[in-house]
């Protein structure tokens, strides 16, 4: 049965056929990337500078680490406090540098936006 044609069919129709579902499928998958690419477009265009890049990495892995860091300092802070043993003062200034730390990339924008830059 190899090479076996319907009647009524020759075995060039077949192939028009088979060539024009393949173009169909190649144009699904274009569309396809196409759109993924619209979804990612950092990721797919890659335009980002590499001192953005570190400069964001750097930003979480401090982040990283200052976040139990801070838990901590608040909890003996406000425990020495509590206690009389420091004055309210170390803890308000700790919890505003804590503040300040984790909303640095709000007040950059809120820096660059009042430039314009």
């Amino acid at each position: 049965m190899i090479g076996y044609v319907p009647q009524g069919k020759s075995k060039r129709d077949e192939t028009v056929t088979d060539t024009r579902h393949f173009s169909r499928i190649r144009v699904a998958a274009a569309l396809l990337l196409f759109a993924a690419m619209l979804a990612a477009p950092d990721v797919s265009f890659a335009q980002e500078s590499p001192f953005l890049t570190g400069a964001e990495s750097l930003q979480s892995n401090i982040l990283a680490w200052a976040t139990p860091i801070a838990v901590i300092l608040v909890m003996v802070l406000g425990f020495m406090a509590m206690s009389n043993r420091i004055s309210w003062g170390w803890p308000i200034g700790a919890i505003i540098g804590i503040a300040v730390i984790f909303g640095a990339p709000q007040i950059v924008t809120w820096i660059r936006g009042m430039f314009a830059v």
